[in-house]
């Protein structure tokens, strides 16, 4: 009867302004993110300070590693859009059903995954051009991360389960604890502090692992034994796949998880062509990416935002409300994302020193900056309808939009600029900002056409 009652009271609060429900659900999530990128830039930070071989090593893995995660792209967009429909239509039982499938689907997966990275992790890293001063580091980095990514994969499906509930603010709690515990792993393990061995970048790969079982077993904690979600599970509810609700599931985020793997093949193969400038060019490289996550993070919050109202609205069958409701995201995050640019324009080589002692490294880092500034209209503009269309369960666009985008401008262009045109890091970083309006306008004239209202009645 709370659980009902509970319900009742979110559908209610729809009666409120919709910049207020926005910000409801985006606040939180855009805590989440942002602090999980300021980890991630802590972290970089303090493997930056054993050297720009070090950051390298690092660096070099993270594309690749993020294209083992594609296929879970699948399961989380497809639990969030079908959680947010049972919601909106008033069936928490159901969407308490989802989110028991996503849980043995993420386990599963994320065990072949976490096998199958530890195998590759040498032919990985030869094939993204390691050195060999840096082969051993980004091998072991690569392998023991991958070893915890069965961990990653089960909390990636919770949080997304709950974002679909409309509950953001649960994941941000223990994803941000989860992130400040990596904090503190990284400064004893890498350094050698309080008692513990000194490991380097090995000492970087353990806290990360552990630092996602804690993460895991908070949100399992939260399903399981806390009575603050709508989608709280029982030990001894049937566990057993269903056919019609993994179908479904897949049906809604198969062209995601192809979305993900066309995006982080290209940007692996965009790590490599930039990787043959040399080990200082990619140092660079890698710094202007890890601090883009600062810009990346509200799009995403935003995106997160518009899935989980556009997909509530359409399960209450409130179609003009969803649209409205997208309309609004649009606005704000187009604004988050031109002061986000001014800020990298006046700030760029202060928040560029912070990772890196090298002046040469830091000077072009902040070029880096500057450029990106120039993409992040766009870049909103891309991942808040994107995530519009995906609540809509039309997540097909988003996929062409990556796959024109990345492939045409990052791999190939970005090769020419790079190897032909020899503008070194500007000409691959000029590609990355055509990248980004391409894709956006493939996202919005998509949206603009309204086709996206209707693929929710297709999908059975």
């Amino acid at each position: 009867m709370a659980f009902t009652n509970r319900l009742q009271q979110k559908l209610a609060s729809r009666t409120h302004p919709m910049w207020r429900e926005i910000l409801l659900i985006t606040i939180p999530a855009f805590i989440e993110l942002v602090m999980s990128t300021l980890f991630g830039m802590v972290d970089m930070v303090m493997v930056g300070r054993l050297g720009p071989a070090a950051i390298t090593a690092v660096g070099l893995t993270n594309q690749p590693f993020m294209l083992l995660l594609a296929i879970f792209a699948a399961v989380n967009i497809g639990t969030t859009t079908l959680v947010a429909w049972k919601i909106g239509a008033g069936k928490v039982e159901e969407a308490r059903g989802v989110t028991r499938q996503t849980l043995v689907i993420g386990l599963v997966l994320g065990t072949l995954m976490s096998g199958f990275g530890v195998l590759v992790a040498p032919f990985v890293v030869r094939f993204m051009g390691s050195g060999p001063d840096i082969f051993a580091d980004a091998t072991a980095y690569f392998q023991i991360v991958a070893a915890g990514l069965v961990f990653q994969a089960i909390n990636m499906g919770i949080t997304a389960a709950l974002r679909g509930a409309g509950e953001t603010k649960i994941p941000m709690i223990y994803n941000v604890g989860s992130n400040l515990f990596n904090v503190f792993g990284n400064y004893v393990l890498i350094y050698g502090k309080l008692g513990f061995p000194q490991w380097g970048v090995a000492g970087a790969a353990v806290s990360t692992s552990f630092s996602r079982l804690l993460g895991c077993l908070a949100g399992l904690y939260v399903l399981y034994f806390s009575r603050h979600s709508l989608l709280r599970l029982q030990v001894k509810a049937d566990y057993r796949l269903h056919r019609p609700t993994v179908s479904r599931i897949f049906q809604i985020g198969l062209p995601a998880a192809l979305e993900q793997f066309v995006l982080h093949s290209g940007l692996m193969l965009f790590a490599k062509t930039v990787s043959g400038l040399g080990t200082m060019s990619f140092a660079s490289h890698q710094i202007g990416l890890n601090i883009s996550g600062l810009s990346f993070a509200p799009s995403m919050a935003f995106s997160v935002a518009s899935t989980t109202l556009v997909g509530q609205s359409l399960g209450a069958e409130k179609v003009d409300q969803a649209e409205r409701y997208a309309h609004v995201v649009h606005k704000i995050a187009l604004l988050v994302g031109i002061f986000n640019g001014l800020l990298f324009i006046f700030f760029s080589h202060p928040i560029t020193r912070l990772y890196t002692t090298d002046a040469t490294v830091a000077q072009a880092a902040g070029t880096i900056l500057k450029i990106l500034a120039l993409s992040l209209p766009g870049q909103s503009t891309q991942l808040s309808l994107a995530g519009a269309l995906r609540g809509a369960g039309d997540t097909m666009y988003p996929l062409y939009a990556s796959a024109t985008g990345i492939w045409i401008f990052r791999v190939v262009v970005a090769y020419v600029f790079v190897h032909i045109f020899h503008w070194g890091l500007i000409g691959a970083w000029a590609a990355f900002v055509m990248d980004q309006y391409t894709r956006s306008a493939i996202v919005y004239l998509r949206f603009r056409s309204g086709k996206w209202k209707y693929v929710k009645a297709r999908i059975r």
